[in-house]
């Protein structure tokens, strides 16, 4: 297999490993989990994610997170509201 692009060919492990050693990242992570234990959902194997309300991306309130399904949640923002 060549080597194409840093994130290319699949590489998407790599990719989340590194956005979550960002600052940014590593934010969002956290909340998420602080949220997911809140909801008591964290480590139950239900395979869905924690979707933060975009006004409340830090928030580690439950109340502005709902559980979505992770094919969805990761979905880029741009691409989904593309028509």
């Amino acid at each position: 297999m060549g080597k194409g692009a840093k994130y290319a060919n699949g590489n998407y492990k790599a990719q989340q490993k590194a956005y979550n050693k960002t600052k940014k990242g590593l934010r969002l992570r956290v909340n998420a989990n602080a949220i997911n234990r809140k909801k008591g959902t964290y480590g139950n194997g239900d395979g869905l994610d924690v979707a933060h309300d975009p006004k409340h991306k830090t928030s580690k309130n439950p109340k502005y997170a709902k559980l979505q399904s992770p094919s969805e949640n990761r979905r880029s923002r741009l691409k989904r509201n593309r028509k």
